[in-house]
């Protein structure tokens, strides 16, 4: 039997696959939060909390293979001297998700992954958020939908145009 085998592809071959999940980590360690689909939060997950892991161990071997696995001394150095201190106490789960709705465009389910202890900036004002939608003022909200309703009726005119033409 064939236990455990399925693994997220991401409709890419391999090379172009390690390479997503390697600009994944480097966002994720270089920002501390970042928004993308909700397949790739949970495939990220598991990189970056073995990678955590494995800078706790702090030494010249541990930096040289998370340089190796993510090519960038910059995410490696962090990774070990500032994320894996943060976490030395925690035994794992050092990320989070959380759903953030839907993408307008394909409505595939987005998340924001983050570190547990992550903190919003303190140029965030209160309640304000990261996340478009949830910062958007009500007129920005009202143009959003006049724009998606005008999109529609122009859906619904090219739809009738076409059905006319077709029944010629």
């Amino acid at each position: 039997m064939r236990h455990q085998t399925h693994k997220h592809t991401f409709s890419r071959r391999n090379g172009a696959r390690a390479a997503l999940l390697k600009g994944l980590v480097n966002s994720l360690v270089e920002h501390g939060r970042i928004r993308t689909t909700l397949a790739k939060a949970k495939e990220l997950r598991r990189h970056v909390e073995k990678a955590v892991t494995l800078g706790k161990k702090g030494d010249t071997a541990t930096r040289r293979v998370l340089t190796a696995k993510f090519s960038n001394t910059q995410t490696a150095d962090t990774l070990v001297t500032d994320i894996s201190k943060r976490m030395k106490d925690r035994p794992g789960g050092y990320t989070r998700i959380i759903k953030a709705g839907l993408r307008p465009g394909d409505k595939a389910p987005m998340a924001l992954i983050e570190f547990v202890d992550y903190k919003l900036p303190e140029s965030a004002k209160d309640g304000e958020t990261t996340v478009r939608a949830d910062a958007a003022t009500p007129e920005q909200k009202r143009a959003w939908n006049k724009r998606k309703e005008a999109k529609k009726k122009n859906i619904r005119n090219m739809r009738e145009e076409s059905r006319k033409r077709n029944r010629k």
